[in-house]
């Protein structure tokens, strides 16, 4: 059987960026904004007074020190709090093909491709900006793209299951050349209105090439060893934005249509499946895990992370084996595990092994077990 070989990736990263402290500032002013017109409200007990943002719980509560966003100006201003994106025709390429055509470029780059040699194009990320034509079609026609096309979402998952279904699909003779992409425009579904969520997520876009090895070009090379796939059914990570939502009976509160989760819950739940989804994975491979070098984890949380390769590995891990990009990237969904081994697999040499593995909303988790092929 062909080996089946990560040869590329790419990142998209907006020009955009926002601080910690500038984000306190926004939610600040329109939290005092919104306490005073809703003064009466409060006094009377029906509604809870809206908390201040600091930028130490932001730092304590997730490690996030800054993010990139397609838009800072609808983002910080405190009537606003959300993107500001310029509607664009339909003669135009969507802000979601664009984002992953630039990413594109540098995976096809990277493998020693070009568009042409593409016959499968995969857009997987956690929200779609439309129904159809789908985003991954949008693509293959931009860069001359071959064969087929789809988008998926497996929301913070989609990275790692969009790369499941190109190595089926490579095994499987359905495809030669995948390239994966995940356009994660997360300040679209973010709640800049309440201090638990507003410092979450940043955007970015990522691309991997994934090829036969029969067929790669010279260059560096990760063999995929294994992949694996879990999914386990929680409402603690939700977004209930939907087409059907113009056609319900009944009233929703505005922030059930954008995200929200139970924090604390989640970080109960998942830290203990994800480190035995990697753990039981690694073992039917006959991998030890003593032997993996890099975990390109979920960037999520710093402290999930931590806590995920303590569980692993038995003790407390070092930065660069399992290396965070919170600090400048924040959580970008689907993206962030990409990002970091993307920005940190340098120093790795032929035959060491490491792990890109996600989690998030589902609940869902993917890994996928990868060895240094070639230099």
């Amino acid at each position: 059987m062909s080996r089946i070989l990560v040869t590329g990736t790419g990142l998209f990263t907006p020009k955009d960026s926002i601080t910690n402290e500038e984000l306190v500032a926004s939610l600040s002013t329109a939290n005092e904004k919104w306490n005073a017109s809703h003064s009466e409200e409060i006094a009377r007990g029906d509604v809870e007074e809206r908390v201040m943002p600091s930028e130490r719980f932001i730092v304590k509560a997730s490690g996030v020190g800054h993010r990139y966003v397609m838009d800072k100006s609808g983002v910080l201003d405190p009537d606003r709090l959300h993107p500001r994106l310029p509607l664009r025709s339909e003669d135009e390429l969507s802000i979601q093909a664009e984002m992953c055509v630039t990413a594109a470029k540098e995976a096809l780059a990277q493998a020693g491709r070009t568009g042409a040699d593409v016959d499968a194009v995969i857009v997987g990320c956690s929200n779609i900006q439309r129904a159809y034509p789908a985003i991954a079609i949008e693509v293959q026609n931009e860069i001359g793209a071959s064969g087929f096309a789809y988008d998926m979402n497996v929301a913070c998952s989609s990275a790692t299951f969009a790369m499941q279904n190109a190595v089926d699909a490579l095994r499987a003779g359905n495809a030669s050349c995948v390239l994966v992409l995940n356009p994660e425009i997360t300040s679209g579904h973010n709640n800049f209105e309440l201090r638990e969520y507003h410092f979450i997520f940043g955007d970015a876009c990522t691309a991997a090439i994934l090829e036969r090895d029969e067929g790669a070009a010279q260059g560096e090379s990760w063999e995929v060893m294994g992949t694996r796939l879990a999914t386990k059914y929680s409402n603690n990570i939700r977004n209930d934005a939907g087409y059907l939502n113009r056609s319900e009976d009944g009233e929703r509160h505005p922030h059930e249509l954008v995200f929200r989760q139970n924090g604390r819950k989640v970080f109960k739940d998942v830290c203990p499946m994800v480190a035995e989804h990697i753990r039981e994975h690694l073992q039917d491979l006959g991998i030890a895990i003593e032997s993996v070098k890099r975990l390109w984890l979920h960037q999520a949380n710093l402290g999930m992370n931590k806590l995920i390769a303590k569980m692993l590995l038995g003790r407390e891990v070092e930065l660069e084996e399992a290396p965070v990009i919170l600090d400048e990237y924040a959580n970008t969904s689907s993206a962030g595990s990409v990002i970091a081994f993307h920005k940190f697999r340098n120093d790795l040499v032929r035959g060491d092994y490491a792990v890109l593995c996600s989690f998030g909303a589902g609940y869902s988790i993917g890994s996928i077990i990868l060895k240094k092929y070639s230099d």
